[in-house]
């Protein structure tokens, strides 16, 4: 579909847009973050996009889960996101794994270019580190909470250097959810293109008491 993808070629040439063609990528997390993020990846061209992620939605997950309405409360997200953004590109190969990340690596011979995290778990996150260090892949790093978010493209640094704990869970503006999904998505789409596209650097990005958006950015050592 040539015509699909004509803003990009005129960004970045057919040459890089035929790359992306080849690429896999593997979303763990159909959630805020993994909804816009695919959404984001969907039609930019990438061969393949698969899913991770055995939860259901919740009528309290919709208002940032941008691929779901009403109708889908109790179905799998992962169901659901793949289903949508084949729709919208019909040339994308996309599946959805309803199960862990410990049991998809376990059973999984898919091989990928890329990972993007959009869970909402520490635990999984270095799960995921460990994953992509033995498989030597990069991956993307995105959490969101209230007005603040996190992002870090991980190739020679490691997950491993931040303390681990479980939190509860609070509020989330909508808006920051998509803002942090499409720095995720923008980082994805610079790597697998081979444009320049910094890593191991960790931003951490909010909205301060007064509304201004602010970005902080940190040089993470190699492992």
């Amino acid at each position: 579909m040539p015509s699909y993808f004509l803003r990009q070629h005129m960004l970045w040439g057919e040459e890089r847009q035929e790359l992306l063609a080849t690429k896999s990528v593997l979303i763990v997390g159909s959630g805020g973050l993994g909804c816009s993020v695919a959404l984001a990846l969907s039609g930019s061209g990438i061969g393949r996009l698969d899913l991770v992620d055995f939860d259901r939605v919740e009528i309290h997950n919709i208002h940032r889960q941008v691929l779901f309405g009403i109708e889908d409360e109790g179905k799998f997200k992962a169901e659901i996101a793949t289903s949508k953004i084949r729709e919208r590109n019909p040339e994308l190969l996309s599946d959805a794994y309803l199960q862990d990340f410990e049991s998809f690596i376990e059973r999984n011979e898919q091989k990928y270019d890329l990972i993007i995290d959009a869970t909402d778990n520490l635990f999984v996150r270095e799960q995921i580190n460990s994953y992509a260090k033995e498989s030597k892949i990069a991956w993307i790093y995105g959490s969101v909470e209230e007005f603040n978010g996190q992002v870090c493209l991980f190739k020679e640094a490691s997950f491993g250097m931040f303390a681990t704990k479980a939190v509860e869970p609070k509020g989330i503006a909508a808006p920051m959810v998509m803002q942090v999904a499409s720095f995720e998505a923008n980082l994805a789409l610079r790597y697998l293109a081979n444009l320049k596209a910094a890593s191991d650097i960790f931003y951490y990005l909010y909205y301060n008491d007064s509304g201004e958006f602010e970005l902080k950015k940190f040089k993470l050592p190699k492992e």
